[in-house]
């Protein structure tokens, strides 16, 4: 048995432990860290030659003090020295969680945001979360919302089921984007018994005019048992990599399919996913297993 003495320094150190472990899970992985995670890989459909870096950044979340106007500054210039072709933003631009100081205006973020650069452009998707905390759009039962035209008023592309052509040094690509899976809450108040999506995949690729590839926008990585072999990569964000990660198991992940999405490169059937870790927090201010992350996709 333990002693007096050996139980309090095994107490004294335990509770010691967990306050350096909620410093850190709260404190600085989820604001001070920031990985590149790289890729690369040649997709089934993709044109030979044709070589392309994607830059990709999903989930800002952005409120005080979390992630902040200056830290979303950071991250942005972080993201246009890693010599993009294009930059894709994967939605989720306001707060996730109540458990803040203040919100970061969408005029400040999208101004931070405005500062990307890349060859072909910055293009963008919304999120869930830009939904639900618009409440003009919850009523209405559509868009756009504060995050759609804050985006724009920047001159970021943002897709809401449409695809459009780009070309690098002649050859041709597509970029589609959906609009988001669970853009509308249920709500007793709205009359809407159960959370709708406004995203059109089969109206979205129709778009698509040529046998040029196709990568696919999606917020949400739920999409993707039903996308089909026609589209070439697939990127996603939302799952923040369920957050908190301790020894490859996530206490909650954010989708339907459990862990099956949850982070990084997944192939099915020669289809290709890649899910970004995302950068900010939601429901809770905490990171643990996880840091916030930009992607960088070598594609070709």
């Amino acid at each position: 048995m333990l002693g007096r003495r050996a139980f309090l320094k095994l107490f004294g150190g335990s509770i010691f432990g967990l306050i350096a472990l909620g410093g850190y899970a709260f404190g600085y992985e989820p604001v001070v860290r920031l990985n590149v995670t790289r890729y690369a890989l040649t997709p089934p459909r993709w044109t030979p030659g044709l070589k392309l870096r994607i830059v990709a950044l999903a989930d800002f979340h952005a409120c005080e003090p979390w992630m902040s106007a200056e830290r979303i500054a950071a991250i942005c210039t972080r993201a246009n020295e890693l010599g993009g072709d294009i930059i894709v933003l994967l939605g989720d631009y306001t707060s996730g969680t109540d458990l803040i100081t203040a919100r970061v205006d969408h005029q400040a973020w999208a101004a931070e945001l405005a500062k990307l650069k890349a060859p072909l452009g910055v293009h963008a998707v919304i999120g869930n979360h830009d939904w639900w905390h618009d409440a003009a759009a919850q009523r209405k039962g559509h868009g756009p919302t504060f995050s759609h035209r804050a985006l724009a008023s920047v001159g970021i592309e943002v897709y809401s089921n449409r695809s459009a052509r780009l070309e690098k040094n002649g050859q041709g690509f597509w970029l589609a984007g959906v609009e988001d899976q669970l853009a509308l809450r249920r709500s007793m108040r709205w009359k809407r018994p159960y959370t709708k999506g406004l995203d059109d995949l089969g109206g979205t690729l129709a778009e698509v005019a040529d046998d040029a590839p196709v990568i696919l926008l999606a917020h949400e990585p739920d999409i993707f048992p039903n996308v089909p072999s026609r589209v070439s990569l697939t990127l996603s964000g939302h799952t923040h990599g369920g957050q908190v990660r301790i020894f490859g198991w996530s206490p909650y992940t954010p989708s339907r399919y459990g862990d099956r999405y949850v982070h990084g490169h997944i192939t099915e059937e020669e289809r290709h996913i890649i899910v970004s870790g995302g950068l900010g927090c939601s429901i809770a201010p905490v990171r643990f297993g996880v840091p916030p992350e930009i992607v960088v996709i070598d594609v070709g």
